[in-house]
């Protein structure tokens, strides 16, 4: 039995960088959103997004709210968090290192989603690296509430902690197929998760139900 004293660095320093991280410092990152400023975001469509009550959502008019809103600048290996809630039957999502012009198909989401109190969940359920792997478990609250949510990337590997649990830890470098998971199933996705970019943009999704964020911060690691 080998004795446990024995993990190499590298592992060791692994480990720490995606275990549960707490709510970030000022010294330690940079703010998002703030409750006010939208400077450091382009909307897919003007006016789409507001800041309202220190909360980011879409606008109360339905006629003028829909699509993205992106990051101006381009992120690599970060810690991000934020909170969100959901209304009723909310679809949304977290983009991260995905392309403004092809969001489908050009990066990776946490998704968003009203899926408190399922008994089974998948790959559209919040909390999953959207159609490529399902969540450990259904850490979302109902409707109304606010969750909290961690994203870490660095390199290949990509952890999610939503409300305190760790929901997702993978190495995307085992998605060596396109349109495959390394389970067998098939996913959206038609090049390799390994094989796209890892330096690109962070984004939000409006899709229809209103879903609301705050206290976005992030970490450059």
């Amino acid at each position: 039995m080998k004795n446990s004293r024995f993990f190499s660095l590298p592992l060791l320093a692994a480990a720490a960088l995606l275990a549960t991280p707490a709510l970030l410092s000022a010294a330690d990152a940079e703010s998002l959103f703030d409750g006010s400023d939208l400077s450091a975001w382009t909307a897919q469509k003007e006016g789409a997004w507001v800041a309202e009550d220190g909360e980011l959502q879409p606008a109360p008019d339905k006629k003028k709210a829909g699509g993205y809103l992106w990051t101006k600048e381009k992120f690599e290996d970060f810690r991000l968090t934020l909170e969100f809630k959901m209304s009723e039957k909310c679809n949304s999502g977290v983009f991260f290192r995905t392309d403004p012009k092809n969001p489908v198909q050009g990066g990776f989401e946490i998704q968003v989603f009203d899926s408190a109190g399922k008994d089974e969940i998948n790959a559209h359920d919040c909390g999953a690296l959207y159609d490529a792997m399902v969540p450990s478990a259904n850490a979302a609250k109902p409707a109304g509430e606010w969750n909290q949510m961690t994203i870490t990337a660095k390199g290949p590997m990509i952890s999610v902690v939503l409300n305190g649990r760790e929901v997702i830890n993978v190495n995307i470098d085992d998605w060596k197929t396109g349109n495959q998971n390394p389970d067998g199933s098939k996913n959206k996705f038609k090049t390799a998760l390994k094989d796209l970019p890892r330096n690109n943009h962070i984004g939000l999704q409006y899709h229809g139900h209103p879903v609301w964020y705050r206290n976005i911060r992030i970490e450059r690691l």
